[in-house]
């Protein structure tokens, strides 16, 4: 299914991967091919038991780094080929250059569709083997001979959280979506996290050893595509505890890049001062994490006297921008390069931005992404904002997910894709639906909130929202913002005009000194800070 027109360079054990357009090389990658094959076992080895029974069942092939890593022929709209080190200008150049007929990129989806078929088919079988899909589905009638293509996907009903918690409930600790009984001790090997709880009590995550070395291989495609090298060090400020991402980024950089990767965490595993030096003696030139604890630590640096771009070297910037405002990142690191990218727990990583920063570019061989209506569930047109549903398309053994609702916003972006790839790109994350508060009609994000006051120069990004409900039932927003200037009324003024004229509704302004909102966004101790509490429907008996 992969491509010939593709560059695979093979230094010091690990895999440098270059995306570009070379001709038919058939040799180079047959040579090559055989090289990679021989590391991915010794890495599958190294796994476990597990693991070697995934090769002895002849599923490696599924894996291997080779494959994997590479971009797929059906990606590439007529050859066109995608360099690390390419800029907007060439991707620009090339696609204007480029003569894609209809019939080719018909060809091209074709074949992708294909594959999508194949593996969703595959994951729909192992879920009727499980109690949780097969209850779920038989609320609404479903049947498996009902099922005979992705064209018959929206017959199948989302489920989301609240549901995989309920299963927890009901049978706890596990719940009975894994599709392995815990109780035997012969059960399936499986890789075990939870959730951050942000949103609530942590949720058990699930992997087979098989899927979640895929989900390493979709992170490291990404990294590398951004611009990561063998010669960068990489700082993580992802958490490493119970939940997910710490880990498998870690597992990500290590297994299929030979930069060196530094598991700093949250600034409750290293201090946050202790960070930045780690940073400097280092000489960290990449940051992966979540974009609010990011633009912390660079508030620190300058507390310490510490120039970032300079002292620290940081060139690069890969998290979860959301709404946030990429330039004022960027500026604070120095003029670093700054890519998003989007996941989930249950998930790993679905979709990421490359260096024609022009959406983020769905990995549609793993996933098979829907973007439905917040309301009711219909299917959107590009463009239109909803709830991004997901299929992972290779968790077919341990914990299958076919329409789970994320409940995350996003778009289908629309017009050309300057990459030159052959895939549907999502716009951004917007903020959570299930954290959506409806003010006067008006859908309101808390999240989002960030991005616009962060345009303010006294502002330092921070920020909490409490949902009230007051006497007359009249809901409100009460948005709490640290400042450095004075709390005047008209500076109040200027912010509420500025989220009214942005958002299109009146919201209440508090302001505070810089530290003080932490007891509530717990910025300094969470991977994913808190921005919203909703009073609503709390009562004052």
């Amino acid at each position: 299914n992969f491509s010939d027109e593709v560059r695979c360079r093979y230094r010091s054990n690990m895999l440098n991967v270059v995306f570009g357009v070379t001709g038919a090389n058939r040799k180079l990658l047959e040579n090559h091919q055989k090289t990679v094959a021989n590391k991915t076992v010794v890495i599958l080895r190294e796994a476990g038991t597990a693991l070697q029974t995934i090769i002895n069942n002849n599923i490696a092939q599924e894996i291997t780094i080779y494959e994997s890593l590479r971009i797929p022929n059906f990606f590439m709209r007529g050859g066109l080929g995608v360099s690390a080190s390419s800029t907007v200008r060439r991707f620009s150049v090339e696609l204007e250059n480029s003569q894609v007929s209809e019939e080719e990129n018909l060809r091209l989806s074709t074949v992708l569709r294909s594959l999508q078929e194949e593996r969703f088919l595959k994951c729909v079988s192992r879920a009727w083997e499980i109690p949780f899909y097969t209850q779920h589905w038989g609320k609404v009638g479903l049947e498996p001979a009902d099922i005979k293509s992705l064209d018959d996907i929206e017959k199948i009903p989302p489920f989301s959280k609240s549901d995989l918690m309920a299963s927890i409930a009901l049978n706890p600790p596990f719940g009975d979506f894994a599709g392995t009984d815990f109780s035997d001790p012969r059960h399936e090997h499986v890789v075990m996290h939870t959730t951050s709880g942000t949103t609530g009590t942590p949720q058990v995550l699930l992997f087979s050893p098989k899927t979640r070395e895929i989900q390493n291989l979709l992170v490291a495609r990404a990294y590398l595509w951004q611009g990561m090298k063998g010669s960068d060090v990489v700082h993580s400020v992802y958490g490493h505890g119970m939940v997910n991402a710490g880990h498998y980024m870690r597992e990500a950089v290590l297994h299929f890049t030979n930069a060196i990767f530094c598991s700093a965490g949250t600034g409750v595993e290293t201090r946050s001062v202790q960070q930045l030096h780690i940073m400097k003696r280092f000489g960290a030139t990449i940051i992966i994490g979540f974009v609010d604890y990011i633009k912390y630590l660079a508030q620190v640096a300058k507390e310490e006297g510490l120039r970032p771009g300079y002292d620290i070297p940081i060139r690069m910037i890969s998290g979860h921008f959301g709404q946030e405002d990429r330039n004022e990142i960027s500026n604070l690191w120095g003029g670093a390069e700054c890519f998003d990218w989007y996941g989930v727990g249950d998930t790993g990583i679905i979709c990421s931005e490359g260096p024609d920063h022009n959406g983020m570019h769905i990995w549609e061989d793993a996933h098979y992404v829907e973007i439905l209506d917040i309301d009711n569930n219909t299917t959107l047109k590009s463009g239109e904002k909803g709830n991004i549903v997901n299929t992972v398309l290779f968790k077919d053994d341990i914990y299958p997910m076919i329409r789970f609702n994320t409940h995350d916003v996003s778009a289908f972006c629309v017009g050309d894709n300057l990459s030159g790839l052959n895939l549907k790109r999502l716009e951004g994350i917007y903020g959570r639906s299930d954290n959506m508060i409806k003010l006067r009609g008006i859908n309101v994000f808390p999240h989002g909130i960030g991005g616009i006051i962060s345009e303010r120069p006294e502002c330092n990004g921070e920020f909490f929202c409490r949902a009230i409900r007051d006497k007359k039932g009249r809901d409100e927003m009460i948005v709490m913002i640290e400042i450095s200037a004075d709390p005047t009324k008209d500076l109040e003024k200027t912010y509420k005009a500025l989220l009214k004229s942005r958002i299109g509704v009146e919201m209440q302004i508090e302001f505070y000194k810089k530290g003080e909102l932490s007891p509530f966004t717990e910025v300094e101790i969470r991977q994913k800070p808190k921005r919203l509490k909703d009073e609503r429907f709390i009562s004052n008996n």
